[in-house]
């Protein structure tokens, strides 16, 4: 079964991809966030060059679109196949009031008709192999049959069902139950998303589904950089690999942004995150949140790398 990291704006992007694959690798495909194609068809070279076969060696990567206009997408799709890649995932997941206010991500599932004939387009004028990541319905779950029933009528190359509904957001738990009851429906490979923290999550998810193409984690894995290792047997995050991989992280988007000050705000955001790897870090993650110069970030790095690591 596939480990996939799955898509995160301001967090997964080619930066983290290069340096999560040389320390702690594990993951068989890398989800790069979603990229909206342009309504001039006129690609933009800061989001392209995310997406440039030479800055995503290795573990393969599969680009995401998000939209709504189903031949613009297919546009975007082969110009995506012309850089070399094969498949393109579908966003019909992201629940952000700003992307969903424009009738796209998940806000795609409140008009079913509308669905459907964005997907007719893209394999019309694309063809495939083309992936979808899914929210379960926008207010209840029980609103995921009809929405299977539109993605039946296409040749999915794989399903990603996360089982959230859109006005969850990511607020209280994902519904396995409701995941559960769907999957016998699925004519197409399935991968699961959601609330996957821990070694013993992916354990207990491939126990009970042995027959999914995949299992995707998010923020578990930004948590525990180490997890889908740790999940093969693999040994957990050690000082020494967690110092190179943040520093990797910060050389490597201060390069990128051409400013410290900007890493550092990105910094954060991965700090926010995996900070629980550290005991006794509760002064110490008040104190992250303020600062802003790189003098200041390097000294409460060090702080930090001081303390032991929970087990």
């Amino acid at each position: 079964m596939r480990y996939n990291a799955a898509p995160m704006e301001g967090l997964t992007d080619r930066v983290w991809r290069q340096t999560h694959q040389h320390i702690f690798g594990g993951a068989d495909r890398y989800y790069a966030p979603f990229i909206s194609p342009p309504e001039n068809r006129i690609p933009v070279k800061k989001k392209m060059d995310e997406l440039l076969p030479g800055a995503n060696p290795g573990v393969p990567v599969i680009p995401q679109l998000l939209g709504k206009d189903g031949s613009c997408a297919a546009w975007m799709i082969g110009v995506l196949r012309q850089m070399g890649y094969t498949e393109v995932n579908l966003n019909f997941g992201c629940p952000s009031g700003t992307v969903t206010a424009k009738g796209k991500g998940a806000g795609m599932l409140r008009d079913l008709e509308a669905l459907d004939r964005f997907l007719d387009t893209v394999f019309e004028e694309a063809g495939g192999p083309i992936s979808v990541k899914t929210r379960i319905g926008v207010d209840k779950p029980e609103e995921f049959q009809a929405i299977l029933e539109v993605y039946n009528r296409y040749p999915l190359a794989e399903l990603i069902i996360h089982p959230r509904v859109m006005r969850q957001l990511y607020r209280g738990q994902a519904d396995r139950d409701a995941f559960a009851a769907a999957l016998p429906a699925c004519h197409f490979p399935v991968c699961y998303n959601g609330d996957i923290t821990t070694p013993q999550d992916l354990a207990a998810l491939e126990a009970a589904w042995p027959g999914l193409s995949g299992l995707m984690a998010g923020r578990g894995l930004i948590a525990d950089p180490a997890l889908f290792r740790r999940a093969r047997g693999g040994a957990p995050a050690s000082k020494e690999e967690l110092r190179a991989y943040l520093d990797g992280l910060y050389t490597g988007y201060t390069a990128a942004f051409g400013s410290a000050p900007a890493a550092i705000s990105r910094m954060k955001a991965f700090w926010h995150e995996c900070i629980g790897l550290f005991e006794g870090t509760e002064k110490l993650e008040k104190q992250l949140k303020k600062l802003r110069e790189p003098w200041e970030y390097e000294v409460t790095v060090n702080q930090i790398f001081t303390l032991p690591l929970r087990r």
